[in-house]
């Protein structure tokens, strides 16, 4: 004879099993040590249980799992890694770190909590080494300085050297005065990138195979200024609009040359969103607190947190 489920146990297994999208363990923030962290990366694969985030501060990087509230510092600030902004995870365990101005990327081994690799660009009068998408067989980062897209060929077993990929200077994507370039996405296939220029809202397709570039036209003319991390889920993309406190849901057409804009969504917890990673229908997203950094007789919120909500 079987045993039938009350209507409360039967939710209990629900949640248990993700159905209900409760967030694990019905954490719906998570906190990251330290008084001064103002956090901008998370690097986490979809499926997997951990996390990781950046300091901007000082370059450390902490590690969180899924379900459990506290982080913990994983890799220590050291000198040459000054600041920790953009970042990715692979399935080979390896970190990917934009070092924002350093100009440069460090690859780790997070099984081994081991430094692979550091890339280091050409030198230049200003740079900003933002934001990281991976693709099958590379790696891009954005300049938000500099009109250059950066790239790191990669397999399971070997990662190339840092190459000036594509120059802008000519496209459609004009770089202007302040932040340019910001996050950037790439489709399952690898076959094109997008990417969010914060200063005029604006978004952009480059398909790898030509590196042409051209601008993503949004209904109505439609812009997402101040847009900064960006996630690409089937032809749904989430920008985080940072000053702007919300995260903006873009429905691509098919081979994303358009989009038009839905309807913006919030959460009392997020606090100068920067950065959204993905875990089933939940967004992990990063609260820098920016606006709070460098202002006299201005506090951040202690502590500094990652919320954890649901996609709508």
């Amino acid at each position: 004879m079987k045993k039938l489920l009350t209507a409360a146990a039967l939710t209990v297994t629900l949640a248990a099993c993700g159905v209900l999208g409760l967030p694990p363990g019905g954490v719906t923030s998570y906190t990251l040590p330290g008084t001064a962290v103002f956090p901008e990366g998370i690097a986490h694969l979809n499926g997997s249980k951990t996390f990781y985030v950046g300091s901007t501060t000082d370059g450390t990087i902490f590690r969180g799992t899924l379900g459990q509230k506290d982080t913990e510092v994983f890799f220590p600030p050291v000198a040459e890694r000054p600041t920790a902004v953009g970042m990715k995870v692979d399935a080979q365990n390896r970190l990917y770190v934009a070092g924002g101005g350093s100009g440069k990327v460090f690859v780790y081994d997070t099984v081994g909590k081991t430094l692979l690799k550091t890339l280091t660009t050409p030198a230049a009068s200003a740079t900003f080494l933002n934001d990281i998408t991976l693709t099958p067989d590379a790696a891009y980062i954005t300049d938000s300085q500099r009109p250059i897209l950066f790239r790191v060929s990669r397999s399971e077993t070997s990662l190339g050297e840092i190459e000036n990929w594509l120059d802008f200077t000519g496209t459609a994507l004009e770089y202007q005065s302040g932040f340019n370039l910001n996050g950037i996405a790439s489709t399952p296939d690898g076959q094109y990138l997008i990417v969010v220029q914060s200063n005029t809202g604006k978004l952009f397709r480059i398909t790898v195979a030509d590196k042409s570039v051209a601008e993503i036209s949004l209904n109505g003319g439609a812009t997402v200024k101040n847009g900064d991390g960006i996630l690409l889920d089937g032809q749904t993309l989430y920008v985080v609009r940072n000053q702007d406190v919300i995260i903006v849901p873009v429905t691509l057409s098919a081979d994303f040359s358009t989009g038009i804009l839905g309807t913006p969504f919030s959460d009392d917890s997020l606090r100068y969103p920067t950065t959204i990673a993905q875990e089933g229908k939940r967004l992990l997203v990063v609260n820098a607190q920016f606006d709070k950094r460098g202002k006299p007789g201005v506090t951040p919120e202690l502590p500094f947190t990652v919320s954890d909500i649901a996609i709508k």
